[in-house]
């Protein structure tokens, strides 16, 4: 296990993703939104469970991000929320990520199929090797399985 970096402190809300009336990203009010927290943040998580990120496609999901990074500007880290029900899918979410320019990774385990604890060992294992930190999302209702080696 790493030390945890100096910089993850204090607060960072997951965001919520605003839509228009036809159900799309409503980029705008997003930007609004980011520009409204960040003086009084240490940090923000675009894609997290509030950001709605199951209904959101992959280039959704992305973009969604893409705007969260260009609206922080580096004046805070972000965490961007990589779940994805498989593995494969959340390695190439979290590659693209650290690619973009998220600080860290927010991961849940794979979630509808209720992976064993080898699974999900070998998840996050698999992330790892992405070369971005990690933080290891614990939601039990959602991934239904419980995180229980610490």
């Amino acid at each position: 296990m790493t030390k945890k970096p100096d910089w993850f402190k204090g607060i960072f809300p997951a965001l919520v993703t605003p839509f228009t009336a036809r159900d799309e990203v409503d980029e705008a009010a997003y930007r609004t939104l980011i520009r409204h927290v960040l003086p009084h943040v240490n940090g923000v998580v675009p894609c997290g469970t509030t950001g709605e990120f199951p209904y959101l496609s992959m280039d959704e999901r992305k973009r969604v991000i893409e705007i969260c990074l260009d609206e922080v500007n580096g004046r805070v880290p972000v965490v961007a929320g990589t779940a994805c029900a498989s593995t494969r899918e959340t390695v190439a979410l979290t590659t693209w990520a650290r690619d973009a320019g998220a600080t860290a990774a927010l991961v849940a385990a794979p979630y509808y199929l209720k992976p064993t604890f080898n699974e999900v060992y070998e998840h996050y294992e698999a992330l790892n090797e992405v070369g971005i930190p990690l933080i290891l999302y614990n939601i039990p209702q959602c991934a239904g399985t419980h995180f229980k080696w610490w």
